[in-house]
């Protein structure tokens, strides 16, 4: 079984931090999301693994997973020249996966287990499809399952004004070579896509078997600025651990705070789960819980609690900075005094004076 990894798409909920880094690239718990998805595929034991890029962002993509020897894998690069759909994707990576099964797995998506359970469960059935789903509150947002008794789909609907059910597709997906003989049967959507739910649908009306896999933890689809800040609390509510390899200079550390190699903590606070990147500064700061500061940033007599602050970013004299994304190189300097809370989302290379 091979391995589809889509990191395309231009991110346009994410604007305008994604004009300058591919979403997949944004990091959660200082980690790229690209990473944890290709951890699970690691875990599950997947040695040849194709990623689809888009033109705008393939070098960054490349810059960061290499040739896969970090994860043991073999990486084929492919680029889909427009986001035309992730049956589009498929049809584009044929000559990659040719007639072997593969799992498709959305790139910007972050899910509590791994794959390897139901990659096992799929290659010892006779399924054409397996589908990861999730019951969320809202499912007209989604593209919605509707299974029978035995848990096989009988119904795909994209994000329908009166759900069937309320599950959700995920965005991990497991196919038999079948899935493009129904990709080669459909037709462009109206949004002018090839639509993964009706190639889909088109296997379960010609009578293949499809099912869903209905996950039992919180899955995140990080498309939006709090999408990335849910994502980063539960990241380091479920994975981060105390590890101290950087510097304590007259400071006090409180509960799980990850501080990397080169990094300094100066007569500051830092109460957990904290996650602080190499060569990063805190000083004369209370760094609070939920927060992520990416590598070689430096907060100077600030305070900063459930925020993802990426990396060589600086924040100084900020008496309140909360619930915020802060895109790389950028500046959050105090410019007179002020007692109240910031909410920011910025892109990459600002200077912001308040």
């Amino acid at each position: 079984m091979k391995a589809l990894i889509l990191s395309g798409g231009r991110g346009t909920r994410l604007r305008p931090l994604t004009h300058t880094i591919a979403k997949q690239l944004v990091p959660v718990a200082n980690q790229p999301i690209l990473g944890y998805v290709m951890d699970h595929v690691q875990a599950a034991g997947m040695g040849d693994v194709g990623v689809v890029v888009a033109p705008e962002t393939q070098g960054e993509v490349r810059g960061y997973l290499g040739d896969g020897g970090k994860w043991g894998v073999n990486l084929t690069y492919i680029l889909q020249e427009q986001p035309l759909g992730l049956a589009h994707a498929v049809k584009t990576a044929k000559d990659f996966l040719g007639d072997a099964p593969f799992v498709m797995y959305l790139g910007d998506n972050l899910l509590g287990k791994g794959i390897a359970g139901a990659i096992e469960r799929f290659a010892s059935s006779s399924m054409d499809a397996l589908v990861f789903l999730k019951q969320v509150d809202d499912p007209r947002a989604f593209g919605v399952a509707e299974l029978d008794g035995s848990g096989s789909i009988v119904r795909l609907v994209e994000k329908p004004k009166d759900p069937p059910s309320d599950l959700a597709l995920v965005g991990v997906y497991l196919f038999s070579p079948k899935i493009h003989r129904a990709i080669d049967s459909i037709e462009p959507s109206w949004r002018g896509e090839l639509e993964i739910t009706d190639a889909i649908q088109w296997l379960i009306d010609h009578g293949g078997r499809v099912s869903g896999e209905v996950l039992d933890c919180w899955w995140l689809d990080t498309g939006k600025k709090d999408d990335f800040l849910q994502a980063n609390l539960t990241v380091l509510d479920d994975y981060l651990k105390r590890d101290i390899r950087g510097e304590l200079v007259d400071s006090q550390v409180h509960g799980r705070v990850r501080l990397e190699d080169g990094a300094r903590i100066v007569n500051s606070v830092v109460r957990g789960p904290v996650a602080i990147g190499r060569d990063a500064e805190i000083r004369d700061s209370f760094i609070g819980p939920y927060t992520s500061i990416g590598h070689g940033s430096r907060i100077v007599g600030s305070s900063v609690e459930h925020s993802v602050i990426l990396d060589r970013c600086e924040v100084i004299g900020i008496s309140r900075l909360e619930d915020s994304l802060i895109g790389r190189d950028s500046r959050v300097v105090m410019g007179g005094a002020r007692n109240t809370a910031l909410r920011l989302m910025i892109g990459d290379h600002c200077q912001i004076e308040v």
